[in-house]
């Protein structure tokens, strides 16, 4: 049996919504929330592509693309947020138990 989300989770099929432990500016706007979209076999492919081969470079591109934000917005989160987006995206893309 799989733990369940974090309260600083809103898990659904098509998203994450992760709750920040301080708002922060996204797009020009203070925001305290960050939603994750499922990611595409399309989405995985580009930021592979676009990231060199460095790992923690292809996680941000992946990231900003599902958030609809730019990597700088990313880079600009505590480091405590961006492990909330990090979990909320583990849990996005989990497999269901039966």
């Amino acid at each position: 049996m799989s733990k369940p989300a974090p309260k600083y989770l809103k898990l659904t099929a098509e998203n994450v919504t992760v709750t920040l432990t301080k708002p922060t500016e996204m797009n020009g706007i203070k925001v305290d929330t960050i939603t994750l979209r499922a990611p595409t076999v399309r989405d995985m492919r580009m930021s592979s592509q676009t990231s060199d081969g460095d790992e923690e470079q292809r996680e941000l591109n992946l990231f900003a693309s599902l958030a609809e934000v730019s990597v700088k917005d990313l880079e600009g989160l505590t480091y405590k947020d961006y492990n909330r987006v990090s979990t909320g995206y583990t849990f996005l893309v989990r497999e269901d138990e039966l």
